[in-house]
């Protein structure tokens, strides 16, 4: 297995580049395959996720080119792929997989859906079960309530109450948000119990609002969309820089130095800025400059209990901030890593002990006590998750050498990550 050796550092200083978000980079793909006219999406986050959309909707005939390697022109299909038969192949990609199902199953076609492992581990049957409220045709191929999936016509008729329970991924709600105009009726979808991740379920509704489709949204229980409801291409969109990916940069000064992360600001729609306000909280300075964040060590960090029900991502990079900090750190309402990439709760307990921190866990929380001293030229498995990649990248700087496994897993995200990084640890 191929590993990276991370030499042990006390300094992080320096500007980062944030490359573009992979949540806003896939749903724009999306909206503006389903526009019409021509979209220029700019400063498109290129990784494995993004290409498994882009390969997804160039076997739908959808056309589309890069432009001077930074922007894509995507030629919008008016609500109507013309390839109705196909065979897709999704990676581990969520933000590619549960949109483009219901976007399918909505617009009618025979289609064959499926991932790697581990995609096919990843439960989706709440959204199937929405979609079939409406009378769209999905059958498991394998297993109840999980991909792959076969998509068939249905009888589309959205006169009714869509019901979809919010507390397992919000990925679901996107899904049905970004199919719904496709149906050309009034709709309105309930949420069944507590909704997750709100501020992706906005980063949605705005994104969406870009192309001309604005949902009512009632107090986060019912969401309204009048007919006819179409997607309209906006001609061109930015897509900002990734917070979640930005988390581990600002961690990086909040520990050892100062970083200035470029190519993002406060009014970014992205709800996982709600971190900066954590590490302030934490002991960080914080700086919001016109096109950048700047974040710097202060005082020390404190460990705390944090709510992380807005910041799921995010949320990792806390879990090795807890290492820096004095005393206890507890994250809670982080069920939703049970049914991510991996089961982060499970990964990051194993791999936290490794480092001599003491650790417990229950469904939806984690809590961690820093060792006195962490523990030397530690091998930390990564579970084929990005995001563990890159959160124990940071233990460097504890001045002890860190040795992650499958360092390209950060291709999913954030191809370029190890590069970044070694620019401001010294």
């Amino acid at each position: 297995m191929e590993q990276k050796k991370l030499i042990a550092s006390q300094s992080a200083n320096g500007e980062i580049f944030l490359p573009g978000s992979k949540s806003i980079t896939n749903r724009v793909l999306l909206m503006a395959a389903l526009s019409n006219g021509e979209t220029l999406v700019e400063n498109y986050l290129d990784s494995d996720d993004t290409q498994q959309m882009l390969k997804a909707l160039k076997i739908l005939k959808v056309q589309y080119k890069v432009v001077k390697n930074k922007h894509i022109l995507i030629k919008g299909c008016n609500h109507n792929f013309l390839n109705k038969n196909a065979n897709l192949l999704l990676g581990n990609a969520g933000t590619a997989f549960r949109p483009l199902t219901a976007v399918l199953a909505v617009m009618g076609g025979k289609y064959h859906l499926k991932g790697v492992k581990r995609m096919h581990e990843r439960p989706i049957k709440d959204l199937v079960d929405a979609l079939t409220q409406i009378g769209a045709k999905i059958n498991y191929t394998n297993n109840l309530g999980y991909p792959p999936l076969n998509i068939s016509p249905g009888n589309i008729q959205c006169n009714k109450i869509i019901k979809i329970k919010g507390d397992v991924s919000s990925q679901f709600l996107t899904a049905l948000l970004i199919a719904g105009p496709l149906c050309n009726q009034n709709i309105k979808i309930r949420i069944i119990g507590k909704l997750i991740s709100k501020p992706y379920i906005n980063i949605t509704l705005k994104l969406l609002s870009q192309f001309g489709i604005k949902y009512q949204n009632d107090e986060w229980k019912n969401f309204i969309l009048k007919a006819p409801s179409r997607f309209k291409s906006p001609k061109h969109i930015q897509v900002e820089g990734d917070a979640s990916s930005a988390s581990y940069f600002f961690a990086a000064g909040a520990i050892a130095g100062s970083v200035e992360v470029v190519n993002i600001n406060k009014s970014s729609i992205q709800g996982d800025l709600e971190f900066l306000k954590v590490i302030k909280k934490m002991g960080a300075k914080i700086e919001y400059l016109s096109n950048s964040i700047k974040v710097s060590k202060n005082h020390g960090l404190i460990g705390m209990t944090i709510d992380c029900k807005n910041i799921p991502d995010a949320a990792m990079t806390l879990a090795i901030l807890a290492l820096f900090a004095k005393g206890t750190t507890t994250l809670t309402s982080i069920a939703s890593w049970r049914v991510k990439e991996t089961d982060r709760i499970h990964a990051m307990k194993t791999e936290l002990e490794k480092l001599g921190a003491f650790v417990s866990t229950s469904k939806s929380s984690i809590t961690i006590i820093p060792p006195e001293v962490i523990n030397n030229n530690i091998t930390v498995d990564t579970y084929d998750d990005h995001r563990m990649a890159m959160c124990f990248s940071l233990v460097c700087l504890s001045n002890k050498n860190i040795i992650i496994n499958d360092p390209k897993c950060t291709n999913k995200t954030y191809p370029n990550f190890f590069k970044d990084l070694g620019g401001i640890i010294a």
